[in-house]
């Protein structure tokens, strides 16, 4: 996926704003918690996104992923998309949709009420 691709999966889903931040780092969140940082590593794309357990695990050894730097040396489970080959772009999407889900999941009633969530 490029770049704008990224951007636009993420910018379509329910509820969800975007900020820049962190310099030039595009922010999504739903309910004014992140789910998905998009930006540039040189001339890739790369996606941070936040992961099941089980995911994590997984994703964690695959090439052109990573525990997502930062994050996950703070104990969070976030992966980073770096660099090829990555996820295919369904999978890609599967598991950012998987992780704006858990960022759901996490607000509170009344938040998710508010949202019709």
């Amino acid at each position: 996926m490029t770049c704008d691709d990224l951007k636009h999966f993420c910018a379509s889903l329910p509820h969800t704003t975007h900020v820049v931040q962190w310099g030039n780092a595009d922010v999504y969140k739903i309910g004014g918690k992140m789910f998905a940082v998009v930006g540039m590593s040189g001339t890739n794309a790369t996606v941070t996104f936040k992961a099941s357990d089980l995911s994590f695990e997984i994703l964690s050894d695959s090439p052109g992923l990573r525990p997502a730097p930062y994050m996950a040396s703070r104990g969070l489970k976030w992966i980073q998309q770096y660099a090829e080959p990555g996820l295919s772009d369904d999978s890609l999407r599967d598991h950012i949709r998987a992780s704006y889900d858990m960022v759901v999941d996490g607000l509170t009633k009344k938040l998710r009420a508010e949202l019709d969530q």
